[in-house]
């Protein structure tokens, strides 16, 4: 199938065919979850997780699961092309109800809509970004992959408005995640992010630099870490399904190391890239 061509609610079609309704919950209310699923060499990169995930956002916002893994995951490949990296973008909502009313409708069936995108590499990847800190103002469900991003909208907004690429959130005085991304920093040898909890998303690409991490004698933590700390990190990493790692090279104003991405970035990618080649 071509990039044009979308999945919603049982029919794969044009994307400039694929329409839903005004009352659909997600339009009016934000009613609903999505997930990212990166796709390399045709082959869905880590899908079980991301399922995993995605029923724990389901779950966290009370809407049933309409698929099981197995048909999830026949649903997706059809949009895939084994010829380019990319990414599979998945929404599902609690449906179209009758009239707009805030409490769940009954006997409502979801709406679940799926695309395809190239995945294209941020130019700064090789060469780190800027980023500033500011205070997380977002709700209480950010483990939730929610399709109500006005929050984080405005956080990103704010970092790029600075002429930075993304906001690092500070909660109670301790690092949570980026605006659209998972935070690492290298802080006395020692590689760290939060640790999961409502206050982040339990992101993928997370999970797999830890585990290679760990498979690799790297010195890796999941520990709060406060704005002094970070500040004061040898590196500063942000990550995401579609970013993968991402070197900081600034924070604040303040440069982070000597300003270029650092040796552990360096070779975290290289094991990252190699864990992709070890799907084909």
């Amino acid at each position: 199938m071509t990039n044009n061509t979308v999945y919603l609610n049982g029919q794969y079609l044009p994307l400039s065919e694929a329409k839903i309704s005004v009352l659909d919950r997600g339009f009016l209310f934000g009613d609903g979850i999505y997930e990212v699923i990166p796709s390399y060499f045709g082959r869905l990169f880590h899908f079980q997780e991301h399922m995993e995930r995605l029923e724990n956002s389901l779950a966290a916002i009370r809407l049933a699961n309409p698929h099981s893994r197995e048909q999830w995951f026949d649903i997706l490949n059809p949009l895939l092309d084994g010829n380019q990296d990319q990414y599979i973008y998945l929404q599902i909502t609690r449906g179209a109800a009758p009239k707009r009313d805030h409490a769940f409708p009954e006997n409502t069936p979801p709406t679940v809509f799926a695309m395809c995108s190239p995945i294209v590499p941020l130019a700064e990847r090789d060469t780190g970004i800027k980023v500033v800190t500011m205070p997380d103002t977002r709700w209480k469900l950010c483990n939730a992959k929610a399709i109500t991003l006005l929050a984080n909208i405005l956080h990103r907004q704010s970092a790029i408005d600075q002429h930075c690429a993304e906001a690092i959130l500070v909660k109670d005085g301790y690092i949570t995640e980026g605006a659209a991304s998972n935070v690492f920093a290298v802080i006395d040898g020692v590689l760290m992010t939060p640790p999961k909890s409502n206050e982040i998303l339990p992101g993928i690409t997370r999970d797999v630099i830890l585990e290679i991490a760990q498979n690799n004698d790297i010195p890796c933590k999941e520990e709060n870490f406060n704005l002094v700390a970070l500040l004061s990190a040898s590196e500063i990493w942000i990550t995401s399904s579609t970013r993968e790692i991402i070197p900081v090279i600034e924070c604040d104003g303040q440069l982070i190391g000597d300003g270029n991405p650092g040796p552990l970035w360096h070779r975290m990618n290289q094991l990252f890239q190699a864990n992709k080649q070890s799907l084909v």
